[in-house]
């Protein structure tokens, strides 16, 4: 799992979206973390001691003064992979900024020497009042993460930017703190979902792509220090955080896409799962029912793979991907020496829309990693790991 053998620290302060730290918390431990929490006494007052001591099996210390020897904040500021403060209060903030020690998460943080996530909610005139800006500029200066708050409705009703961060949002920000960083400096393009091939309105061919795995991929290589492009076809998915998302529909559209952001990365990795034919024609009228079946004329797409193979730079690495119904390694060598790849992840059709992975990962110089069975996310940070560290 993602998180396994990694240890989070959750800071929960004074927030009506005090009650989402529970969902955070189960969140990090679906993925393998194990989990504390520290909580403001005002944090207290919208969820209790015994709520979080039954979802982590631990104590929640509150006070500086909280425990047996009086020196927990400087012993569980040692324990953690990760501290992530979320919500976090304007008040927490401000403590933040100036060092403030009144109870024992602010205490804790003061003795954390590593950068702490901060995923805010308030109000949104609290949150864009100069006081705020200014506290929260400090405090990225100190080195410390913010994960945006969210724009919509409050809890007062106001509507605006305030709302705590999406959970998924604040597990990548804190991802990100505890990977190695091989990507950073680089960009990179990631391609994912299937794309659609429509020959009227509502109707096309496609393939059996979730869109999962590039997702993943686009996540793993922020959380590595990549700056990211995604180009995805339609899926149902949320765009990671930190990538910047492209959507395309067709084949002919992600060519496109692909090759107009080709110049400026240095690592294109190419998991879409791009429709090899598309309809000869378009109606632009919805076709109706017949009572002889319609005859569908088909025509080749461009290999948008094989197209960047040529056309990249000695200093680009391309990745591919291979999906099989037999004879993986054989048809995955084939593909990586056809289209000129540095790099093939070849895995069987049994993967697709699995939330589940496995494969194998081949080198032009003939390496080759077997990819354990593992959630996609594992998997795509497995791949990233092989290929960049």
């Amino acid at each position: 799992m993602l998180w396994k053998d990694k240890k989070v620290l959750v800071g929960v302060t004074g927030s009506i979206a005090s009650y989402k730290a529970c969902e955070l918390i189960r969140h990090f431990q679906k993925k393998g973390a194990e989990v504390r929490v520290t909580a403001t006494p005002s944090a207290l007052e919208f969820v209790g001691k015994l709520t979080f001591k039954a979802l982590t099996g631990e104590e929640v210390l509150s006070d500086w003064r909280d425990g047996k020897t009086g020196l927990e904040h400087i012993f569980w500021a040692r324990w953690p992979d990760v501290f992530v403060i979320a919500p976090a209060s304007a008040n927490t903030i401000a403590k933040l900024r100036i060092g403030l020690t009144d109870n024992f998460l602010t205490s804790l943080a003061l003795a954390y020497e590593k950068p702490i996530v901060i995923a805010p909610a308030m109000n949104t005139k609290m949150y864009k009042n100069p006081a705020t800006k200014e506290n929260i500029s400090v405090l990225k200066e100190r080195g410390h993460l913010f994960v945006e708050p969210a724009e919509g409705e409050l809890a007062c009703g106001e509507e605006g930017e305030g709302k705590l961060a999406n959970i998924e949002d604040i597990e990548t920000v804190a991802l990100y703190t505890v990977l190695p960083k091989p990507l950073k400096g680089k960009k990179v393009l990631v391609t994912a979902g299937g794309t659609r091939e429509h020959f009227d309105p509502i109707r096309y061919i496609s393939n059996a792509s979730s869109g999962q795995m590039g997702y993943a991929l686009a996540k793993m290589a922020y959380a590595l220090g990549g700056d990211v492009i995604l180009i995805s076809a339609p899926t149902c998915l949320k765009t990671p955080y930190g990538v910047k998302r492209i959507d395309v529909v067709s084949a002919i559209d992600m060519y496109e896409a692909v090759l107009k952001y080709l110049p400026e990365v240095d690592v294109i990795i190419m998991n879409a799962a791009v429709a090899d034919f598309r309809p000869k024609t378009f109606s632009k009228e919805k076709l109706k029912k017949a009572k002889e079946s319609p005859v569908v004329e088909l025509e080749t797409n461009p290999d948008i793979l094989k197209t960047i193979g040529e056309k990249k730079r000695e200093d680009q690495i391309l990745i591919g991907f291979a999906a099989e119904s037999s004879n993986l390694i054989e048809n995955a060598k084939d593909k990586l020496k056809r289209k000129k790849l540095d790099v093939i992840v070849g895995n069987l059709l049994d993967v697709f829309s699995k939330e589940t992975h496995k494969g194998i990962i081949l080198f032009k110089d003939g390496k080759m990693v077997e990819i354990p069975p593992m959630d996609k996310e594992s998997s795509a940070l497995f791949i990233l790991e092989s290929i960049f560290l």
